[in-house]
């Protein structure tokens, strides 16, 4: 494609970078409220949907934000609404609470784990156009379902409440995957060595506690792959896909995820990392990695 094309891409994108990060200063708290957690390891507690967590204050802002994993909520430091809260708080809701207007309150914690769906969407669409730039046809398909997508998100809430989220998600999964095949075939025709993948490791595999120090994983297909508490230590993920791929506990000290496709900063705040590990400089490495009691 033409430079000058990608690059108005790239500028188009970047002047809606702010809707795909959260403003927790700027949302009713509406994780706190609409998702619904169990007690576990995860959580210090049950709580059902539409349910305000108890350490929701006043001003929609978290009691015990600071002390979240010393107080056995570290779930709620791995979540990322993409942006989704603040969209429906300020815009699809014009900035009037569900404290200031109760009617609306059991249709707002409706909406939001949509328009949670499309801002995920939004984030990978995103990064697909950055990490694609040598297919026009596809370039611009990336571009126009990003365009729709953004479009959905600014409908009225029984709207938005009516889209079907899974042939959306679909939809543009087909194009991610494109983008996923293109980018790893590249980068193994740049090997110099063929890298050598685990045989159980490939879309969807089930590699939770798996013994994969050093691995060679460049350009592997771990879209959806259980990596829950598996040992990643020193391996090399440069161009493999992690598109869902569950990190929770995952041992990546060590480990290059420089050039990780899809790799989003909830999977990086899931895993456990030190100051060697190789993050995209898109993301941010995680202050727990480095606390002692973690």
């Amino acid at each position: 494609m033409l430079l000058n094309d990608h690059n108005e891409d790239q500028h188009h994108l970047m002047a809606h970078s702010i809707v795909l990060k959260a403003d927790c200063e700027s949302c009713f708290g509406l994780c706190c409220v609409s998702l619904p957690f169990s007690a576990s390891i995860d959580f210090g507690m049950d709580k059902s949907a539409g349910q305000a967590c108890p350490s929701l204050r006043e001003d929609f802002r978290c009691g015990v934000h600071r002390t979240l994993r010393q107080t056995g909520f570290r779930g709620c430091t791995v979540y990322d609404c993409f942006g989704a809260g603040q969209k429906v708080s300020q815009i699809t809701y014009g900035g009037v609470s569900w404290r200031n207007a109760p009617a609306t309150a059991k249709q707002m914690y409706e909406v939001f784990p949509v328009m949670w769906q499309l801002h995920e969407l939004l984030w990978y669409l995103a990064e697909a156009l950055r990490l694609q730039s040598n297919d026009s046809v596809l370039q611009r398909s990336l571009l126009s379902a990003f365009e729709e997508t953004e479009r959905l998100t600014y409908m009225a809430p029984n709207d938005v409440l009516a889209i079907d989220i899974p042939k959306h998600r679909a939809d543009v999964n087909v194009l991610l995957l494109q983008v996923s095949e293109q980018v790893r075939a590249h980068a193994l025709r740049k090997c110099k060595t063929p890298p050598k993948h685990p045989k159980k490791a490939g879309r969807g595999a089930d590699l939770m506690g798996a013994k994969l120090r050093g691995a060679d994983l460049r350009a592997a297909n771990l879209r959806g792959a259980y990596l829950i508490a598996a040992d990643l230590r020193d391996a090399d993920l440069r161009a493999a896909d992690l598109i869902g791929a569950d990190l929770r506990d995952t041992d990546i000290r060590g480990t290059d995820l420089s050039q990780t496709l899809f790799l989003t900063q909830a999977q990086m705040n899931a895993a456990r990392g030190d100051a060697y590990t190789k993050i995209p400089a898109t993301l941010a490495t995680p202050s727990h990695w480095f606390a002692a009691s973690e």
